[in-house]
């Protein structure tokens, strides 16, 4: 049986992990935006960072890009994918870590996934079952 230690399981990213995560969002944003590719699908690619994930030992980043107009971005993943080393060694200068993290790109699928929910809560059957829009006013007591 595993001993009990009195220091509660961390439940998610440690402040660490969520700051050094928003400065490589940032810091990539800049590099994306000042950078001209020569690589064809990027060369006009308006890509947004929406979220970096680091691992918890910060040698890793997921970072989950969108693409302006809501297109999909998954055909531009290869093509970040071989940018990415170039794109690892923009980053080392600005960051300041001791070790620059990897970097992996995904698609960012979670205004897709709202789009559809937010369908699926205005279809008439789930309407009917919600009942009649009711006022989140309380009365004045």
């Amino acid at each position: 049986m595993k001993p009990k230690s009195s220091r509660p399981e961390p439940k998610g990213p440690s402040q660490r992990q969520l700051r050094v995560g928003e400065e490589i969002r940032h810091a990539l944003a800049d590099i994306l935006l000042r950078t001209e590719f020569h690589d064809p699908a990027l060369a006009r690619a308006h890509l947004t960072i929406s979220e970096v994930r680091m691992s918890p030992d910060l040698k890793h980043a997921l970072i989950f890009i969108t693409q302006l107009g809501n297109r999909d971005v998954r055909p531009l993943l290869p093509a970040l994918t071989r940018v990415s080393p170039f794109l690892r060694a923009q980053l080392a200068p600005k960051l300041g870590l001791r070790v620059t993290p990897d970097i992996k790109f995904s698609a960012d699928e979670a205004l897709d996934e709202a789009t559809r929910i937010n369908k699926l809560l205005h279809r008439p059957e789930v309407a009917r079952d919600l009942g009649p829009e009711t006022d989140d006013k309380t009365p004045d007591r």
